[in-house]
C-alpha cells in the first residue's frame, strides 16, 4: 500500500472514528462514512470490505489510541510494577468511561478467537507488567492467572461504569474494586524470607519466561535447558507457587 492511499485510509478511520464517538456504531454505516471523509462507497468496500470490515478497523484504531495513551502515562510513573498496575487499571477504566462507543465496540462485541493485533498489545503489556512484579518476588500467583483475573475484573467494571448515567456514575467503585483485586494477586513488598518458596518460584519462573520469549537474550539469560527439561522445571516452580 503506497502512502498515498495509507493516508487516504487514516483520513477515512478518523472520520469514521468521530461518527463513532458522536452516534455510536449504528452512526457508522458505510453511506455516512464515505460521504463524510469524500469518498465514493465502491472506494470504501476497497478499502475496509463491508461494515464489519470497518467495524474491526475501528476497534483496532481504538486499541491504538488507547495504547498510545497508556504508554504515554506509564512512562511517566515510579519503576515500581505494582505502582504500575494501579496506574494501568485506572487508565483502563478511564479510556472505557471517556470513550464508551469505542471501548464497547473494542471489548462489548468479542469474538472467541478473533482480535486484532492491537488487542494482542495490549494484553502484552499487561503481561510484561506482571512478569516484572513476579520477578521482583511481588506477585501471589501465576502470571497467567493474575492476567485473567485482572482483565476480567477491569473489563467488567469498565462495562458497568459505561452502563450506569453519567450523573449517577460512581468512580469509587472502579478504586475498591481495583484495590481488592491487585491486592488478591500481589504482595506489598518483596519477600524477605528465604523460607518464601512461593515468591521465589513464581519470580524464577517469570525470569524463564522472559528469557525465553525475549528474542534477544542478554549474556546470561539464555536457557541452558532442552525444552522438556525447561518445560518440567516450569511444572515444579509452578507446584511449589501454589
Amino acid at each position: 500500500m503506497n502512502e498515498e492511499r495509507r493516508a487516504t485510509r487514516r483520513q477515512v478511520l478518523q472520520v469514521a472514528a468521530k461518527l463513532l464517538e458522536e452516534g455510536g456504531s449504528e452512526a457508522v454505516s458505510t453511506r455516512a462514512v464515505a460521504a463524510a471523509a469524500g469518498v465514493t462507497a465502491p472506494a470504501l468496500y476497497r478499502m475496509f470490505g463491508d461494515k464489519e470490515g470497518l467495524l474491526a478497523e475501528l476497534a483496532a484504531y481504538g486499541f491504538e489510541m488507547y495504547l498510545t495513551e497508556k504508554r504515554e502515562a506509564l512512562a511517566l510513573t515510579p519503576d515500581d510494577p505494582v505502582a504500575d498496575l494501579y496506574r494501568g487499571w485506572d487508565l483502563h477504566v478511564d479510556f472505557g468511561v471517556q470513550h464508551p462507543a469505542f471501548y464497547m465496540l473494542m471489548y462489548g462485541t468479542v469474538q472467541p478467537g478473533r482480535r486484532p493485533p492491537a488487542a494482542d498489545e495490549a494484553h502484552a503489556l499487561l503481561v510484561r507488567l506482571l512478569r516484572r512484579a513476579a520477578e521482583t518476588g511481588r506477585l501471589r500467583v501465576p502470571v497467567e492467572q493474575a492476567t485473567r483475573v485482572i482483565h476480567a475484573a477491569t473489563t467488567g467494571a469498565t462495562l458497568a461504569l459505561i452502563g450506569e448515567a453519567p450523573s449517577e456514575r460512581d468512580l469509587t467503585t472502579s478504586a475498591r474494586l481495583r484495590d481488592t483485586v491487585i491486592a488478591s494477586v500481589t504482595t506489598d513488598q518483596p519477600a524477605p524470607s528465604e523460607s518464601d518458596l512461593a515468591s521465589r518460584a513464581l519470580a524464577l519462573d517469570a525470569a524463564l519466561e522472559n528469557a525465553l520469549t525475549s528474542g534477544h537474550p542478554a549474556a546470561g539469560t539464555e536457557v541452558p535447558l532442552r525444552d522438556t527439561e525447561t518445560a518440567l522445571l516450569r511444572d515444579w516452580l509452578r507446584q511449589l507457587a501454589s
